[in-house]
């Protein structure tokens, strides 16, 4: 393995020839491309991203701001690409993460998009600079946003694009579901729709390239601000409109995974965050004008009718606009023709089942497309499909059954799982399982089937078992097969609405159905120990089932056993992985994923090596003190294999460039730990890893001037700085 980490190191990171394209390029700023898996292999996962995050976590930074960040003017760095790289690219309305993105059905939904076209008024601007458009699930936001996106990029006459930026939050995606890429993606796009703009956001991001780590309000400030400001007089700038659709699916997920209990609470602080930070926009009077579409939440209603936002902001009850009944109407009778034509049945369906079917959907746009997609199937009878869904009686639940507008959606969710075969239905909600808790570690360029064929492999299934579970619900997945054409970086998303998951995941909607996201972390995290033993210092880990096991265990533990109360539940079945973590060659495992960072992960967090990570370590911590040795064991097994990984890395010609795969926080920790441990001198002489890290400061003679006067990517400095500072230290 030593050859082949020796053969991806060079002095400087690489990039690609200006104007080339290949298999990983993606769009950059005015048609420019850049390689974003220059080190990659024809990789199962996504390349890897940069984020940033808080001492002792995983979670992207809120709040804290970053210190040690360099000042001078880097002239040479390409600013308007680093910003690209470091931006939400799958948030974007015209996004390959979202292709073909949800757009409103020919006809409908005018009512409401006439009231945005009218309030917003291109050139001045409205008289309220922020719209909030609420209704609840399955009411068509999204689409709305979209048509609205798709419409003002389209106007003819104008000589500016009205359509400034946009930002589609996504609660399963890990890169649209939590503000930390927000004001960065929001800056990127203004910069290109705002010629004026662009220098002055390059000139921001050169003098101070860190300002990509601060607080997001710092990076509003800088980023928007005051490149707006650096222009002058804005009042020959026309207005341009900044779309937010989902706010309320901005929901800080790592949080969720490391502290259920504040799951809720930490919700309601990131998005009345977000709205105070559009309202910051504001009130700077910047030609902005800003439209939110979100689920009518009550801490958002609340923050909006609040006296700081309820003379500035439009508030449009979707629910109370238009008629729905209408519009459900005409995409129905438009689909069920092209589907009539598709069987040569042009008598069907009659104008009874058009009305029974309309009157079903209660006017929900979702309830009737996802019928559609699921009578739309070449292996079966559509007529019959959409009789056995007309004829259903509502579920036996009779306490449930009212006590939400959604019920005839969640009532659909259970026929159509009903309609699988029943010899099927338990590996179905197995299949279900895995999906809802790995689907962000796999890229759409892979596809969902490259995905199942995978957890096929890892969990000992004969080939092609997981497609065939979930065949029937093609209705609410997006079972696809590998989109050669999708970048790597975008995360496969599987679920074609988010009130599918939320039905999964809550037992008291979907009942016989329900998924149990922490049974099923812990399922695949011990199908990753049983097959990652066949890693050894003379193998290589080959195969997707095994890739995916090397690159995502300690995730899945972290994930399996978040708390000690996880742990004491689960006692038995804690122990016996833990002992079983003791069988394992962890520092085989680590040098493994650090010689191929081409297997790269979507969520910015996984790309981070976790060689030195404290959740890992704290997750070790859990076992009860009778059991407390098996605990110490592990804990001593973990940290000796990452001294050997240290080693090993030191031993690589340039290797500082490996610490560009660690967190340096993490790092940064490690190291400090290590000059504790090793105060005293006859310590020092003996430790091997400071011995090494000794020899690398050595053969590391330049390197420091050479950082400071070059520019180097985007986050190396950042990352080099600790084991930089770590290593100069004259009592190492």
């Amino acid at each position: 393995m030593a050859n082949r980490a020796n053969s991806r190191f060079s002095p400087y990171p690489q990039r690609p020839a200006p104007g080339t394209v290949d298999d990983g390029d993606v769009q950059g700023h005015r048609g420019g491309t850049r390689n974003r898996n220059h080190f990659a292999r024809d990789s199962l996962l996504p390349v890897p991203q940069t984020v940033f995050f808080q001492q002792g976590s995983q979670a992207p930074i809120f709040n804290a701001p970053i210190t040690g960040g360099v000042n001078h003017y880097a002239s040479g760095i390409d600013a308007l690409q680093t910003l690209y790289d470091h931006s939400a690219t799958g948030a974007m309305h015209d996004s390959d993460e979202r292709f073909p993105p949800p757009l409103c059905h020919p006809g409908t939904r005018e009512a409401v998009v006439i009231r945005i076209k009218d309030w917003y008024g291109y050139q001045q601007g409205p008289g309220k600079p922020i719209m909030w458009v609420h209704a609840p699930a399955g009411y068509g936001k999204t689409a709305i946003a979209g048509t609205v996106s798709k419409m003002l990029e389209e106007i003819v006459g104008l000589d500016f694009n009205p359509l400034g930026a946009t930002f589609f939050f996504w609660r399963t995606s890990a890169e649209r579901n939590n503000p930390a890429r927000f004001i960065i993606t929001i800056a990127y796009q203004l910069a290109m729709s705002v010629p004026e703009l662009a220098p002055h956001v390059e000139n921001a991001v050169k003098r101070n390239p860190m300002i990509l780590r601060k607080a997001l309000e710092v990076q509003l400030v800088k980023l928007i601000v005051e490149p707006f400001k650096a222009i002058g007089d804005l009042r020959g700038i026309p207005n341009r409109l900044v779309i937010i659709d989902g706010l309320d699916e901005c929901i800080n997920s790592e949080q969720e995974s490391r502290v259920v209990k504040k799951y809720a609470e930490d919700q309601e602080i990131v998005q009345v965050r977000m709205l105070d930070l559009i309202h910051t926009l504001q009130s700077h009077n910047l030609p902005l004008s800003f439209l939110i579409l979100s689920r009518p939440e009550a801490w958002i209603k609340q923050h909006i009718e609040s006296s700081s936002f309820t003379d500035l902001v439009e508030v449009v009850d979707l629910y109370a606009l238009g008629d729905h009944m209408k519009d459900v109407e005409k995409y129905v009778r438009a689909e069920l023709s092209r589907i009539a034509a598709k069987i040569g049945d042009m008598e069907w369906p009659t104008k009874s089942i058009v009305d029974s079917f309309v009157r079903k959907t209660n006017g929900h746009m979702v309830y009737a497309s996802t019928v559609i997609r699921h009578i739309d199937d070449p292996y079966d009878d559509p007529r019959k499909r959409l009789k056995d869904i007309l004829d259903a009686p509502t579920d036996s639940n009779p306490d449930f059954a009212h006590s939400t507008p959604f019920s005839s959606l969640y009532e659909l969710y259970r026929q159509i799982m009903r309609s699988c075969p029943e010899s099927n239905r338990s590996l179905m909600v197995e299949i279900l399982e895995n999906i809802i808790v790995i689907a962000d570690f796999f890229s759409k360029k892979h596809g969902l089937s490259r995905a199942l064929a995978t957890l096929d492999s890892l969990s000992g299934r004969a080939a092609g078992c997981g497609a065939r579970a979930i065949r029937g619900l093609h209705a609410v997945l997006h079972i696809s097969d590998p989109n050669p054409l999708a970048l790597l970086a975008s995360q496969l998303n599987p679920f074609i609405h988010s009130s599918f998951v939320e039905f999964l995941t809550n037992p008291m909607l979907s009942f016989d159905f329900a998924v149990d996201k922490k049974k099923g972390s812990r399922r695949l995290l011990w199908n990753c120990l049983e097959c990652i033993p066949a890693i050894n210092s003379q193998s290589e880990g080959e195969g997707d089932h095994l890739r995916f096991a090397l690159c995502t265990f300690q995730f899945l533990w972290v994930r399996a056993w978040s708390s000690k109360e996880d742990a004491q539940l689960g006692q038995d079945e804690y122990v016996k992985m833990v002992q079983k973590l003791l069988t394992i060659d962890l520092t085989a495992c680590f040098i493994e994923v650090l010689d191929h960072p081409g297997w790269g992960i979507s969520h910015p967090a996984y790309t981070t090596v976790y060689v030195f990570d404290s959740n890992f370590a704290h997750s070790l911590e859990h076992l009860p003190k009778e059991s407390d040795p098996i605990s110490q064991q592990a804990i001593m097994h973990l940290l000796s294999s990452t001294d050997r990984v240290i080693v090993h890395v030191c031993k690589q010609p340039q290797a500082v460039l490996m610490v560009e795969l660690v967190n340096p926080v993490d790092l940064k920790g490690y190291l400090t730990k290590l000059h504790i441990r090793s105060t005293h001198s006859n310590r020092r002489k003996s430790d091997e890893v400071a011995q090494a890290l000794n020899e690398l400061r050595l053969n590391l003679q330049g390197w420091p001037n050479l950082w400071e006067d070059r520019d180097p990517p985007s986050g190396w400095s950042s990352n080099l700085r600790p084991i930089l500072d770590y290593i100069r230290q004259n009592d190492l």
